[in-house]
């Protein structure tokens, strides 16, 4: 049996761009010197999809099980026997059915240990709901499935680094949920994934204010006097090296995220949409702070262009190799732990 990475695969909505990035990543085999991958979803979707980009060459090796997996070619695993009815570009409720049906097989054999980690395609956060899911996305559901009190929603590229407190809620409910001790934990959950997912020995983390300008002293908001920095002082008690909080908007128009190895921003847009300006066509979404490793593109499902073979498979390429180099790094450090000598010698090679 090979010890290759095995990377589980959800195909998302089946009317979106998922299955067209999957493949377009995929159909480079050099992708299969670095890990097994395993699609979940069916052969007749894919082949659908792959007939829209006009590709003949390509073809999933079909198996039932991820221990079947072909460490040298990409497998699919078929998850259901339907016919199912593909409108590209539209949200029904068939493409959220599906994929949903494709995201739990893979969290279940991602769960059981079957599979190292998961990339998960994009889905559409509406027609997914049921009595099943109900969750604001991805990272509430996979957080609720595997039991953790907390995790990260961490955009990460070469460039720049990106985590936020409150995730996918209204901007109207923000200030109440910025709490310190919710700043606090997420501060530590940054920290420990950049020393266990990136390597990164003593990370400096830049935390950015909420109000305009920081709240100017009180002038605009009391959130940064009352909440950020105790919050900070707190962190940096724990001997966790955070700074701020920054105003938002010269934070980035100044570059000065680049001296730092992460963002924490408060809300959702504060924090992605500078980073989708800087890094669309390779960020990823990280779940941090989970004891299993999931990745994703940071694009939608990209209704406005399924079908046309235009979605660029940069950002999903990224999440793919995001996973590997995240479970190669956790194993080497476990390794590390259990071996005293190796550690030592890992250290001076560092120093």
């Amino acid at each position: 049996m090979s010890d290759k990475i095995k990377i589980g695969i959800s195909i998302g909505d089946v009317n979106g761009i998922g299955l067209e990035v999957i493949i377009k990543t995929l159909i480079d085999t050099r992708i299969m010197n670095y890990c097994t991958p395993i699609v979940y979803g069916h052969t007749k979707v894919a082949s659908f999809h792959r007939k829209t980009m006009d590709i003949n060459e390509f073809q999933f090796h079909v198996i039932n099980d991820a221990n079947q997996a072909h460490d040298k070619r990409p497998n699919m695993i078929n998850c259901w026997e339907d016919d199912v009815k593909i409108e590209l570009g539209q949200a029904t409720e068939i493409g959220g059915k599906y994929a949903f049906i494709s995201l739990e097989r893979a969290l279940d054999d991602l769960i059981a240990g079957k599979t190292d980690a998961l990339v998960t395609a994009p889905i559409n956060k509406h027609n997914i709901q049921s009595e099943s899911f109900q969750f604001a996305g991805h990272t509430e559901y996979i957080q609720s499935k595997v039991n953790a009190p907390d995790s990260l929603m961490f955009l990460v590229s070469e460039d720049i680094r990106v985590g936020v407190v409150t995730g996918h809620i209204p901007v109207s409910e923000v200030p109440e949920k910025i709490t310190k001790e919710k700043i606090l934990s997420k501060l530590e959950l940054m920290n420990q994934s950049l020393k266990k997912d990136f390597w990164v020995q003593k990370p400096k983390i830049a935390v950015l204010g909420l109000n305009p300008h920081a709240g100017d002293n009180g002038l605009i908001g009391n959130e940064e006097l009352e909440t950020i920095i105790p919050a900070i002082n707190e962190a940096n008690a724990k001997g966790i090296f955070a700074f701020g909080p920054y105003a938002a908007d010269g934070f980035f128009a100044a570059h000065t995220y680049t001296k730092f190895d992460a963002v924490l921003a408060m809300y959702h847009d504060q924090g992605l949409i500078p980073f989708k300006q800087l890094a669309f066509e390779n960020g990823v979404n990280y779940t941090a702070g989970l004891p299993v490793v999931r990745t994703s593109p940071d694009h939608g499902t990209g209704y406005d262009i399924a079908g046309k073979n235009m979605a660029s498979a940069n950002s999903f390429r990224e999440a793919l190799f995001t996973a590997i180099n995240i479970v190669q790094r956790r194993k080497e450090s476990a390794e590390l732990i259990s071996n005293p000598l190796k550690l030592s010698k890992f250290s001076k090679d560092r120093d």
